[in-house]
């Protein structure tokens, strides 16, 4: 099973690889994505499998993924704006933004949406997320993001402490694969298109 992912992070590829068993991805390298735009992850999502959709081998199926981090304290955000709100220094942003900030208002979670366009016009998708709290400092090498800051709910480390094994089983984007492909696997009855 062949597709594009409609976005230039061919680590995000790699990851999408793991979480949908024999799924080949290759990462759209185009310049001129459109901005994101959309009021929901969906929106922004699809906006790109489209945009996707438009540039891929009409024979191929196409990804578009958008996700995001949704904190209690800052009023669910910054949500779809998660990508552009932090400037590359997720961590420290996140850690100065809840400077103070206890309880409930570190309830966090990442939520995560990924859209599959296939090449007859299918549509399908999946939407995942995990739970969890925002710690007081980073810690871990593995993930990328808020990893550092980010505790899931039943455990005590953070994602990147936890690393890309436990990540692969249960983030946000690994239920989000597997609800698209529970989507496809309704529609086709094999799982995969």
């Amino acid at each position: 099973m062949r597709a594009t992912l409609a976005s230039r992070n061919a680590n995000k590829a790699r990851e999408l690889e793991r979480l949908l068993p024999g799924w080949e991805i290759d990462a759209l390298d185009e310049e001129s994505y459109p901005p994101e735009t959309g009021a929901t992850y969906f929106d922004n999502a699809l906006a790109k499998a489209r945009f996707g959709r438009e540039l891929a081998s009409p024979s191929l199926w196409v990804l578009g993924e958008d996700s995001g981090i949704e904190v209690a304290g800052l009023g669910g955000g910054p949500g779809v704006h998660s990508s552009r709100s932090a400037a590359g220094d997720e961590v420290g942003w996140m850690v100065q933004q809840l400077e103070g900030m206890e309880g409930d208002a570190r309830q966090a979670r990442y939520v995560c949406e990924l859209v599959a366009l296939g090449p007859h016009g299918e549509e399908h998708r999946g939407t995942g997320t995990l739970e969890g709290r925002i710690a007081r400092q980073g810690s871990g090498d593995s993930g990328f993001g808020f990893d550092p800051v980010f505790v899931p709910d039943g455990e005590e480390r953070t994602v990147a402490e936890l690393g890309d094994e436990w990540k692969a089983k249960h983030s946000h984007r690994a239920n989000a694969a597997r609800a698209l492909l529970a989507s496809l696997k309704a529609s086709t009855g094999a799982g995969a298109p």
